[in-house]
């Protein structure tokens, strides 16, 4: 079952009966103890022809059949998870429901409910309940996780039943099957821009064809269905034939986001998404069209397009998207680059540059005269040192790394990102290093 609460945005996710018979109720180890001793206690009487040891017996029998016959109740119930959404932001904090409602006609004590977590949410408060349930009545039982990027599988619940007595249970699985995402943090950012001087930025991307605009590009000669309106007379008294002014046309141009997922870069490989999809965002906010490249093991592709629906499918691809040592990316983006992406497109490489296949992808990109943005998050910012020889240690490397990206500044914009600062102070700051 699935369902949508519109006033509180609470998402009903699948629902499950589990239904089961008095005679599925197993011993427990206290009952094979108990009756172990009756056994006993009866060899021994035969053995000692004392007769009178089997009255002790008589207790415990008694006990082994009240929980046999009298503690054995119809066991039915219907069990649905809720989840405020199916695509939630890494970070938050989400409570989950189990909704239990018994639907046999027997009182239930004793029974343990315990929802079967995915792997990769943080659990904050335990998911197992001990409750009591009258016919007909219906529980409620909370806990909350706090979310990872990742797509997150509820696969089962698992539901104990044991009488009051301890000496007969019941335990079982049931197949509750749900799916949530937890989608990269997006945050506010501002659109970089390529190494030319003129107005080249990611979204609001001026094309250099040549059409209907504001901005001016050159004057030529009139032709043939020309508007009037763009009449150069001027030129035309001075060369003494009709000129007309041409203007740059404002059509956006499409954008390729490229994802270096080399497995060197695994540490700062979460900002690196958060930073795609908060240009994703950007640019479906200035209805540019664009493309997705995830290099993985297995690449994938996700073909130039704009609007909501496609927004979503990006972010869904890059929700579980995670660093591949078996990362060829050079050779991906040289084999697209011939057949997948449009001419005079803008790239924006996302990549920490930590390996020679990396370096390699962006000297390809840019041989093919794209302009290409390179985001490269700094894998140094998260190290702390503890001591001087560390601190030397990392001056070092950071010193290596500056002088790595100055190299690479003839193939594109570089935003050396400090993943500690906000991804859009990043981007100012490289903006204003090239002078707009």
């Amino acid at each position: 079952m699935c369902e949508t609460e519109q006033g509180n945005s609470v998402r009903i996710m699948s629902s499950v009966e589990v239904a089961a018979r008095s005679d599925v109720l197993r011993p427990t180890g206290k009952a094979y103890g108990l009756s172990l001793v009756v056994w006993v206690v009866v060899v021994l009487s035969f053995a000692l022809l004392r007769w009178s040891f089997v009255s002790l017996c008589l207790p415990v029998l008694w006990l082994l059949f009240l929980g046999a016959v009298m503690f054995k109740p119809e066991f039915r119930l219907e069990i649905r998870r809720v989840v405020p959404h199916d695509r939630i932001l890494e970070g938050r904090e989400v409570t989950v429901k189990l909704v239990v409602k018994s639907t046999g006609r027997s009182r239930l004590s004793g029974l343990i409910v315990v929802d079967d977590v995915p792997e990769g949410l943080e659990v904050l408060e335990e998911a197992e309940w001990r409750v009591s349930m009258k016919p007909g009545e219906e529980r409620e039982l909370e806990y909350r996780v706090r979310m990872r990027r990742g797509i997150h599988v509820f696969e089962r619940v698992r539901v104990i039943y044991t009488d009051p007595f301890g000496l007969f249970h019941m335990d079982t699985t049931v197949d509750l099957y749900d799916e949530i995402i937890g989608v990269p943090i997006i945050e506010d950012t501002i659109t970089p821009y390529s190494t030319k001087g003129t107005k080249v930025t990611v979204g609001p991307l001026p094309s250099p064809r040549v059409g209907e605009g504001v901005e001016f590009h050159a004057i030529r000669d009139y032709q043939p269905g020309d508007p009037f309106k763009i009449i150069n007379w001027k030129a035309t008294a001075r060369t003494g034939r009709l000129m007309v002014n041409e203007f740059e046309s404002e059509r956006k141009v499409d954008v390729i986001f490229v994802v270096d997922a080399g497995y060197r870069g695994r540490k700062v490989f979460d900002y690196l998404v958060r930073g795609v999809a908060s240009l994703m965002l950007n640019a479906l906010n200035d209805g540019t069209s664009f493309g997705l490249l995830l290099a993985e093991r297995v690449p994938l592709w996700i073909r130039i397009d704009y609007g909501k629906r496609h927004f979503f499918k990006c972010i869904d691809f890059l929700s579980s998207a995670g660093p591949d040592v078996n990362n060829m990316i050079a050779y991906q983006v040289e084999h697209l680059i011939k057949s997948r992406f449009p001419p005079m497109a803008q790239i924006v490489y996302f990549s920490p540059l930590m390996s020679d296949e990396s370096v390699e992808a962006l000297r390809i990109m840019s041989s093919y005269g794209y302009r290409v943005v390179v985001i490269s998050p700094d894998p140094y910012s998260l190290y702390e040192p503890k001591n001087e020889e560390e601190e030397l240690a990392l001056r070092l490397l950071r010193l290596r790394r500056r002088a790595m990206l100055k190299g690479l500044m003839k193939y594109g914009v570089i935003v050396n990102w400090d993943v500690r600062k906000p991804f859009k102070a990043a981007i100012a700051s490289a903006m204003e290093e090239v002078g707009v």
